[in-house]
Parts: structure tokens; C-alpha cells; sequence
């Protein structure tokens, strides 16, 4: 009799609607320490041409949201020398820092900020999320790939000199210890995301000992992690194969030059690098920042019509509240985003439509609800 009356009583709840039966179709409760839900202070750098926009942006769906954080602006330009030290001292206090786009002059002797700040505060590892989103059509479909870039090292080392008139040397410097944390991260990531395969992104067949080292390394780790696929690719054969066969990828583990390119090919591919969300982490601190580099300053036209894609930086803005332990605040945020994309009304020309950044940020506030 009890027994039947259990079933009776579960066919009852499954039949009911989600609004009688939460339960069913909520996730577990998260349940915070005490004192998680704190407002958390995170450092910002609005930077240069479109940066200001979606970085303001940002801004208001936090607000919005009612967000528990709060931000310290700090004014940075590309076309400075250095990282001012107050903004260094910042980041390290907070332990996260939301950025814009900072632009990098081309020759000229002055070093990029941005590697600058990968440096200063040892962010040794870039994540890049490519995926599709639904309603925005692509000629590929079932991508989700995480680009995962050692950030410190490799062509971006800055060791440059002049070794007599009309002869530049430049080294490629490649070390066990970094590419041994790279790698260990990559995995990680993979198996905390509950992913299959790592996918380590060379060129040892022409650079044979720093490359080499690099998937020596990799495959060290991957031999602690039986549960993880492993294989490997020829940077230009992997170029090849994202842009005829994307979804065959999953984690990709890459040095230091190739994680740009490749990030920025899958950007592309899966709907443009206005869409895709991404940061840098070491061990203490977290910048997060539009996924791939193409277009994160954008044009003079687009910051005059105010026309700059926000949706890259409020993605990543979700990752930065699930780093902060926000789950709610990011799920809440990221699906907004979604349904705004989905509907297609309010999209900016990037991705095919003519909606200025204000009326794309209206209609994700708008969704929140």
C-alpha cells in the first residue's frame, strides 16, 4: 500500500508544472560559507577604442543584477610605457581584474601592456571558450573548444637585438617548468569541465628541441591523467583542420604564439571574436578579458557609431563571477546573453545586425528577468 502510494505520488509531481514542483527541474542548492556572498572588489581597466563601451557595459548588467561586486577604474592606454604600479597593486589586492582592449602599437621599440601584465603578475595560462551559440547561424556547427595558450614564454619572451645592420635576431625561449604547468593546467581544466581530449598544438618537426621539450612535457602530464585522450597536431595542419573539421577539437594545449592564432581561427569559426569569452590566470591572480585578440580595440568607426559587440566581455564577466564563486549571478547572466542572441532582434553589425552596444545591453537587462 505504501509502496503504491510513493508512485502515485511521484506520477503526480512528474505530471505537475515546473512552478508546483521546483524541485524537479532546479539544480542542487549551492551553498556558500559564511561570508561568500560579500561584495567582492575586482579591478577595471576600461583601455583603449571599444574598451570603454563594453566595459561599461559590463558595468550596468552588474548593477543591474545587483551583482555582489564592485569595481576600482583605473585609466590605462596602450601607448604608455609601463603598467602604472597603483594598478599592479590593484589587481594583486583584489586578485581579479576585468579589462578592455589595450592597444599595442606596431614596431617602434614600445612593448606590449599586455604581455606586460601576463608578466608582472605571472598569468601564465590564457583560456579561450569558442562555442556556438544558437540562433546565430555558422557554417559549422557542435563547436566548443577551449584554447588554453601558455602566456609567459616562447615568441612573446621579447628577447630581441640587432646583431649587426640588417640583421634581427629573435629567441624563441621554451622552458620544462612552464611547459610542465601549461600542460598541467590544460588537463585540469579538462577534467574539471568534464571534457575528453587534450590536443597539444606543436611544430617539433621543424623546431625539434624547444618544441620538442614543450610536447615532451605535455606528454608527461597527460600520462597522469589515463582518463583524458591525448593526441597531438602540427600547428599548420591544425589550422587547416578547425576550419574544415572544428568539432573533432576539444581542449587544445598550445605555446605561446600558435594559442594566439589558433584562438582567434576558432573564434572566427565558431561566430566571431565579438562572441567569445576568455582570460588569464596564474596561481594568485585572474584578468579576464575578451577570448581572442582580433578586434578587442576595434575601429574608429565602430566606437564613433558606438556600434562594439559587448557580448565577448559580459561572457567572460560570467566567468569572472563563477572564478568569484557567483554561480547563480554567472548562470543568471550567461543565459540572458543567450536568449537575447537567440531571439536575433538585437545584434550589432559584427555579427549581422545594426543594434548600437546601448540597445544590446538594454535587451540583455531586460532578459535578466
Amino acid at each position: 500500500m505504501a509502496r503504491r502510494s510513493a508512485d502515485t505520488l511521484l506520477k503526480h509531481l512528474l505530471n505537475t508544472t515546473s512552478n508546483r514542483s521546483p524541485w524537479l527541474t532546479r539544480s542542487v542548492t549551492y551553498m556558500p560559507r559564511p561570508g561568500d556572498g560579500a561584495p567582492r572588489a575586482v579591478t577595471l581597466i576600461p583601455g583603449d577604442g571599444i574598451g570603454p563601451l563594453v566595459t561599461g557595459a559590463v558595468e550596468q548588467v552588474m548593477e543591474a543584477m545587483h551583482a555582489p561586486v564592485y569595481f576600482e577604474k583605473y585609466e590605462v592606454h596602450g601607448d604608455m610605457k609601463k603598467i602604472p604600479e597603483e594598478v599592479l597593486d590593484s589587481i594583486r589586492k583584489n586578485k581579479v581584474c576585468l579589462k578592455g582592449g589595450l592597444a599595442t602599437p606596431v614596431g617602434g621599440g614600445v612593448s606590449s601592456l599586455n604581455v606586460q601584465l601576463r608578466k608582472e603578475l605571472d598569468l601564465y595560462a590564457s583560456l579561450v571558450n569558442c562555442f556556438n551559440l544558437k540562433g546565430l547561424p555558422t557554417r559549422h556547427e557542435k563547436v566548443d573548444i577551449a584554447v588554453i595558450r601558455e602566456n609567459t614564454e616562447g615568441e612573446y619572451s621579447g628577447l630581441e637585438h640587432e646583431v649587426v645592420p640588417g640583421v634581427v635576431e629573435s629567441l624563441k625561449v621554451i622552458t620544462k617548468f612552464c611547459s610542465e604547468r601549461i600542460a598541467r593546467y590544460a588537463f585540469e581544466c579538462a577534467y574539471l569541465n568534464n571534457r575528453k581530449k587534450v590536443t597539444a598544438v606543436h611544430k617539433a618537426n621543424i623546431m625539434k628541441l624547444a618544441d620538442g621539450l614543450f610536447l615532451e612535457s605535455c606528454r608527461e602530464i597527460a600520462s597522469k591523467y589515463p582518463g583524458i585522450k591525448y593526441d597531438e597536431i602540427i600547428v599548420d595542419n591544425c589550422s587547416m583542420q578547425l576550419v574544415s573539421k572544428p568539432e573533432q577539437f576539444d581542449v587544445m594545449v598550445t605555446p605561446n604564439l600558435y594559442g594566439n592564432l589558433v584562438s582567434n581561427i576558432a573564434a572566427g569559426i565558431a561566430g566571431g571574436t565579438g562572441l567569445m569569452p576568455g582570460g588569464n590566470v596564474g596561481a594568485d591572480n585572474a584578468v579576464f578579458e575578451q577570448g581572442a585578440s582580433a578586434g578587442n580595440v576595434g575601429s574608429e568607426e565602430m566606437v564613433r557609431e558606438k556600434k562594439a559587440n559587448p557580448v565577448a566581455l559580459l561572457l567572460s564577466s560570467a566567468m569572472m563571477l563563477r572564478h568569484l564563486q557567483f554561480p547563480s549571478f554567472a548562470d543568471r547572466l550567461e543565459a540572458a546573453v543567450k536568449r537575447v542572441i537567440a531571439e536575433g532582434k538585437y545584434r550589432t553589425p559584427d555579427v549581422g545586425g545594426n543594434s548600437t552596444t546601448q540597445e544590446v545591453v538594454d535587451a540583455i537587462i531586460a532578459a535578466l528577468s
